[in-house]
């Protein structure tokens, strides 16, 4: 019997109609451990590097964790694999809320979408009853009218969804899969790939459990791992009590916050949308995914006149008056990145963002391009048909909606900056690797960042290397944000740790307070495969390569590995980390040196036989 994992995987082919089950691949499973790590296997074996992101060639993955709806802390998470619209790239975004343990409670590790549906249509999943259905009626819903129709017309009021809103349906390349309403697996455009496939919505209802090998060995582990985050700052205090907001300050006062598509480094109004100003102004309440023991989410609410100050007629959730968020990253992009210092615009925008089903941290930095070009003269108001000056509030709020929909200047938005700014001569102004925006830390400021947005395989990303953790908040141990000197090594080593925290099923919140020896002993009692720390590094190390390998073949990887000239060129003009520029010309040979790889960051013969990864 298998432990952990189900043991069973969902495949759907959308264009004939056609589900079928398979057994899970084990000795997959047991290499790359799950989630991100399986799903990139598997993604290896299926998906064409060749084929348009968008075109029904293109495999869809949605991909859990052998400890994903578990009683272990924050064990919600769930990966989708594809390659991405915004990108060209291998992509695998993160998603927490209840979607990922409902899947496993019904009995699958992973559902593998193929073609293209000739009409609308949505999956439902109960337990063993699995079919398709028709979604012509949810067509051009938002995420949370299309969540409450399904809960409705399935008769479940239990069941979970995950779906796409106008957003996706519209192929914007940076659309996000949406799931409990506000949890995203948001990045790199995964919700305009399930839009091509017409595929609306995927609701699940599970009663089963996840079946344990050492079941007291596995309670034992995680009650002392939640023992350990109620020690920490971070964890206990800092996440619970203002969110991941806490961190514009923090980021500010350094800084390192990217302000007015990074021209500045320093956001003179970061006090206003800060965490703290949020949570006494704007909180209603916080909540937590499936598991957690931090309750990081904000639930918000836009009290009095504040509920009506940015109108937008055409959203039948207009009258709306509360949601969750902002996060940290979005706060940065709707605000910093774009000169806003309305948190009102920035609530109302990111609950926008949510129902339609799109990234707010592309949607924030391509707007913030947009208004370089604006304030230099490269747009006007022919063009945008509105003013977008920076710390336009009303353009931010305005725009969401003309972006789910492309209409206007919103077309050339729901592109991506870097498109976008070819498109009008500027392409300087984007800000972002490999076709993805950067996120809300400045990597001249904090120089471990630079190198791991550069190196990123789905782009740049703050998730794949969060040297933040080091660099600035002392986590496990402090370094020099300013210095180049040991961030080869950490750029690695958290890389490899996070791919393999991200194949277990838990959340990567869960280092600011543990480590993956915390992590280790679950996965062990789990699953009964007898891990250590070395193999589960490793394991992170072989999705990693696996992923640049993947990239490569697609014409994304080698020469790709770079910064916009900003950042290396231009000195940051003030504050804090005043004259730094990115060290990225130091930084990348030893990075390459560090990973085996060759002189020029290719993944060497040598290494594929020594991490035992397919070949090509």
């Amino acid at each position: 019997m298998i432990y952990g994992w189900t043991g069973e995987v969902l495949r759907v082919d959308l264009t004939n109609g056609a589900i079928s089950t398979e057994a899970l691949r084990e000795d997959w499973a047991r290499e790359y451990v799950g989630g991100r790590g399986l799903g990139t296997r598997y993604y290896w074996e299926e998906g064409d590097p060749s084929v348009d992101p968008l075109s029904p060639e293109n495999k869809l993955m949605f991909v859990t964790g052998p400890l994903t709806g578990t009683s272990a802390s924050c064990a919600a998470r769930y990966m989708v694999i594809t390659k991405g619209p915004l990108t060209g790239a291998i992509t695998a975004s993160n998603s927490g809320g209840h979607w990922g343990p409902e899947l496993k409670f019904a009995g699958y590790d992973m559902i593998i979408f193929e073609g293209r549906a000739p009409s609308p249509k949505y999956l439902w999943i109960h337990n063993d009853q699995v079919e398709l259905r028709d979604a012509v009626h949810l067509w051009g819903k938002g995420v949370w009218e299309t969540e409450e129709t399904l809960r409705a017309e399935t008769g479940v009021p239990d069941a979970i969804v995950a779906s796409i809103g106008q957003a996706g349906e519209n192929l914007v390349r940076y659309a996000a899969i949406l799931n409990d309403l506000h949890r995203a697996a948001g990045r790199s455009g995964v919700g305009a790939v399930m839009g091509s496939k017409n595929l609306k919505a995927i609701a699940v209802r599970g009663t089963g459990g996840v079946p344990l090998a050492r079941p007291r060995d596995f309670m034992k582990a995680a009650w002392e791992m939640k023992a350990k985050l109620k020690e920490s700052a971070v964890t206990a205090e800092g996440l619970a009590t203002y969110g991941t907001e806490s961190l514009v300050n923090v980021i500010n006062e350094h800084g390192a916050m990217p302000t007015r598509n990074h021209t500045e480094t320093v956001f003179e109004s970061a006090e206003d949308i800060s965490g703290e100003t949020l949570t006494e102004t704007r909180l209603v309440a916080n909540k937590a995914c499936f598991a957690c023991t931090m309750a990081c989410g904000r639930v918000t609410t836009l009290p009095g006149d504040a509920s009506g100050k940015f109108s937008v007629d055409t959203n039948p959730r207009n009258w709306n008056i509360s949601g969750e968020g902002p996060e940290y990253e979005n706060a940065w992009a709707m605000g910093a990145d774009c000169g806003i210092a309305d948190l009102d615009a920035i609530i109302k925008t990111g609950w926008l963002c949510n129902d339609y089903g799109m990234d707010p941290i592309s949607y924030g930095a391509t707007l913030a391009a947009a208004m370089e070009m604006y304030e230099t003269g490269a747009i006007d108001d022919s063009v945008t048909g509105m003013p977008l000056n920076f710390g336009n509030a009303a353009a931010l709020v305005a725009m969401a909606e003309k972006v789910a929909f492309r209409e206007g200047f919103g077309d050339q938005l729901a592109e991506g900056s870097k498109r976008m700014t070819v498109r009008y001569g500027r392409p300087e102004l984007f800000m972002g690797v490999r076709g993805q925006e950067f996120p809300a830390y400045d990597g001249r400021a904090v120089q471990g960042m630079g190198l791991g947005y550069a190196t990123s395989n789905r782009g740049a990303c703050h998730l794949r290397s969060y040297t933040v953790s080091p660099e600035i908040l002392g986590i496990p141990e402090k370094m020099d944000p300013h210095s180049s000197e040991g961030k080869a090594e950490i750029t690695k080593i958290f890389q490899d740790i996070t791919s393999a925290v991200d194949s277990s099923g838990v959340c990567l919140f869960l280092t600011f307070g543990i480590g993956l020896d915390d992590i280790l002993p679950q996965l062990v009692a789990a699953t009964g495969v007898d891990y250590d720390i070395d193999s589960l590094t490793q394991a992170g190390e072989r999705t990693w390569n696996l992923e640049r390998l993947w990239n490569e073949r697609a014409g994304v990887g080698k020469g790709q590995d770079i910064l916009p000239k900003r950042l290396i060129k231009e000195p940051i003009p003030s504050g804090p980390a005043k004259g730094l520029t990115s060290k990225l010309d130091v930084m990348l040979p030893e990075y390459y040196e560090k990973r085996g790889w060759t002189a020029d960051g290719v993944v060497t013969e040598e290494k594929r036989k020594e991490l035992g990864l397919p070949k090509a």
